[in-house]
C-alpha cells in the first residue's frame, strides 16, 4: 500500500479532518472529570512527538509506559507512534525486580511513569543504563526526572513519521500467567485489523457509544477496548485509574452510563454476587464482553438475569492483540467461546498436528492479520509459537458438531485421570455452580499411589459454612461432570493467585500442592 500507514493518522488525526475535533474521546471517572477531545488529543500527541525528538529519543527506540488509565496515556501512546518511537505498555501492578527485568530487557531509552507508581518504579529505573529520560505524570518529579508538562513545554509539534503497515508500532509484555513476561512486538497494521474485525463485525461499535473497560490499557484486551475500538469510530471512553471493585464498577455503570462494558470473568462473578445483595442500578448497557479467561456459564446467566444483557464471552491473546473467537449479539451459547471472528481462521490439532473431530480435544491455532511479529530476544519461543501464518494459542479446545468452540484449559493445565483428559475449567464451572462458591481453580495433585487426581482451591461467598460446603462439593461435582473428575481434595482459600489481568495462575497453585497426600 502507498502513503503513510502510521496508525495515529487513522485513529487520531482522521477524526479532526472528519469534523469530530470537539467530540470527547476520553473522560475520567470517579470524580476526576478531566476529559480530552479528539482535537486536543491530536494537538497534544503532536507535542509529545516533538518533545521526544527534542529529547533525542529516536525512531525505533523504546519508551516504557508505566501509566495508570488517565487522559495522558493516549497522548503519550499516539504521540510516540507519530514520532516513530515504540511505546512499551507495562503492567502497573508489578514489583520492583520485575520492572528492573523488563526495563533492561526492552532497553528502553525513556520512561513515562505515573507519580503514584514512583516508589516502586524508580528503584528499578535508576539502575538501567539505557534510560536517558524519565517523565513523571501527575505529580512532582524526583531528582533526575522531569514533570510531564515541563517535558512538553516549548516543544514544537512533531511531524508524523511515515511508516508502512508492517513497521513495529508498540510492544506489550505477556502477563506472565506461566512465568517470566515476554516482550510481544506489534505492527501498525495490527491495530486497524482488530478494529475492522472484532470491533466492527462483532461489537458493531458506533460513534454514539460510550465504553468502559475494567481491563487496563496495558493489557491487550484493555488496549482494544479503551482505545482501538472506540477511536476507530469516534466514540467516547471512560477511564478509571483505580482498582475495579464490584462496588466501584457498579457506581461507574450507574454514573457514567456506558453503553459497552468490558469485563473479565473474575470481576463479573464478584459483581454478580454484589448486585444480588444490593440490587441493580439504572444503566444504558447494550453490550457486555468478557475475555482473559473463559467465562463460566453460570455467571453469564446470572448477569443476564440481573441486567437483561448477555455477556459476549470471547478469546484473545497478547500475541493476537485482541479477540479472535467469540459469541456475538443474538447468538450467545454460555459454556462455549462461540465462533471464529470474521477475518480469522481457526483450527484445533492433536499432538500429531492432525485436525481433531468432534468429541476430541486439541490445541487451538489461529491465523489473522493482527498476529504479532514475534517475541523480543526469544527466538526459540517465537519459532514454537508463530508457525508461518499460524499462531499457537496454548489453549485446549473441543469443537462441537455445530462448529462452536468449547474451552478445556491451557495446554499446561490439562491432565489425565484414569487415562482420560480432564479439563480444569469444566470442573471449575461445576464448582462455581454451587451457591456457596464464588471462585474456584483446579490443578492436578498426586495421591498416595503417585497418580494424578484433581485438587480444588475454592473461594467461598461471605457467610458460607466452610466445613459443610467442602463436604458437599465433591458429590455436587460428581453429579454434574462425572465421577472420575470430582476433586479428591478441596481447600478453602481467601483468594486465588491471579495476574493483573484476571487470569488465574494455576502454576502457583501446582507449586503449592504437595506431591503426595492421602485422599
Amino acid at each position: 500500500m502507498t502513503g503513510n500507514r502510521n496508525a495515529a493518522l487513522h485513529f487520531v488525526d482522521r477524526h479532526v479532518d472528519e469534523g469530530r475535533g470537539d467530540k470527547v474521546a476520553f473522560r475520567e471517572a470517579a470524580g476526576q472529570r478531566r476529559s480530552l477531545t479528539y482535537g486536543a488529543l491530536a494537538r497534544r500527541s503532536d507535542l509529545v512527538a516533538g518533545a521526544l525528538a527534542r529529547a533525542d529519543i529516536r525512531p525505533e527506540e523504546r519508551a516504557a509506559c508505566i501509566l495508570l488509565d488517565q487522559v495522558e496515556y493516549p497522548e503519550i501512546f499516539w504521540g510516540a507512534l507519530k514520532a516513530g518511537v515504540v511505546p512499551v505498555a507495562l503492567n502497573t501492578l508489578l514489583s520492583t525486580p520485575i520492572y528492573d527485568f523488563i526495563l533492561r530487557d526492552s532497553r528502553a531509552t525513556c520512561l513515562f511513569v505515573s507519580a503514584e507508581l514512583l516508589d516502586v518504579v524508580m528503584p528499578a529505573a535508576r539502575g538501567v543504563d539505557s534510560i536517558r529520560q524519565v517523565i513523571v505524570i501527575g505529580g512532582a518529579a524526583p531528582e533526575g526526572a522531569i514533570a510531564y508538562e515541563d517535558f512538553l513545554q516549548g516543544a514544537k509539534p512533531g511531524p508524523t513519521r511515515v511508516v508502512s503497515d508492517d513497521e513495529c508500532a508498540f510492544w506489550l509484555y505477556s502477563s506472565g500467567s506461566t512465568g517470566q513476561p515476554k516482550g510481544v512486538r506489534h505492527v501498525h497494521g495490527a491495530l486497524k485489523a482488530t478494529a475492522d474485525t472484532y470491533g466492527a463485525q462483532v461489537l458493531g461499535i458506533r460513534e454514539d457509544d460510550t465504553v468502559f473497560s475494567v481491563a487496563k490499557i496495558f493489557f491487550a484486551y484493555g488496549l482494544g477496548n479503551a482505545m482501538t475500538f472506540p477511536m476507530s469510530v469516534g466514540a467516547t471512553t471512560v477511564l478509571f485509574n483505580g482498582r475495579p471493585t464490584p462496588q466501584v464498577v457498579t457506581e461507574i455503570l450507574a454514573q457514567e452510563r456506558p453503553t459497552i462494558f468490558c469485563g473479565v470473568p473474575t470481576l463479573y462473578a464478584a459483581t454478580v454476587h454484589h448486585l444480588e445483595k444490593t440490587g441493580v442500578p439504572a444503566g444504558d448497557l447494550r453490550l457486555c464482553i468478557s475475555a482473559g479467561e473463559a467465562l463460566p456459564g453460570e455467571i453469564g446467566n446470572r448477569w443476564r438475569d440481573l441486567w437483561g444483557v448477555d455477556i459476549l464471552d470471547g478469546v484473545g491473546s497478547t500475541e493476537m492483540l485482541h479477540i479472535f473467537l467469540s459469541n456475538r449479539p443474538g447468538d450467545v451459547v454460555y459454556g462455549t467461546s462461540g465462533l471464529p471472528v470474521p477475518g480469522y481462521e481457526l483450527r484445533c490439532v492433536n499432538e500429531d498436528g492432525q485436525e481433531i473431530v468432534p468429541g476430541e480435544v486439541g490445541e487451538l491455532l489461529v491465523r489473522g492479520a493482527s498476529a504479532a511479529e514475534g517475541y523480543w530476544n526469544k527466538r526459540d519461543k517465537s519459532r514454537a509459537t508463530f508457525e508461518g501464518e499460524w499462531t499457537r494459542t496454548g489453549d485446549k479446545y473441543e469443537v462441537t458438531p455445530e462448529g462452536r468452540f468449547v474451552y478445556c484449559g491451557r495446554t499446561d493445565d490439562m491432565f489425565k485421570v484414569s487415562g482420560i483428559w480432564v479439563s480444569p475449567f469444566e470442573v471449575e464451572q461445576a464448582l462455581i455452580a454451587h451457591p456457596g462458591v464464588l471462585e474456584a481453580a483446579v490443578v492436578p495433585q498426586r495421591d498416595e499411589d503417585g497418580l494424578e487426581k484433581p485438587k480444588a482451591f475454592v473461594v467461598l461467598k461471605d457467610g458460607v459454612d466452610a466445613a459443610a460446603t467442602v463436604d458437599a462439593l465433591k458429590d455436587f461435582v460428581k453429579a454434574r461432570v462425572g465421577a472420575w473428575k470430582y476433586p479428591r481434595w478441596v481447600e478453602v482459600v481467601p483468594d486465588l493467585p491471579k495476574t493483573a489481568t484476571g487470569k488465574i495462575q494455576r502454576f502457583k497453585l501446582r507449586e503449592s500442592a504437595p506431591e503426595k497426600e492421602h485422599a
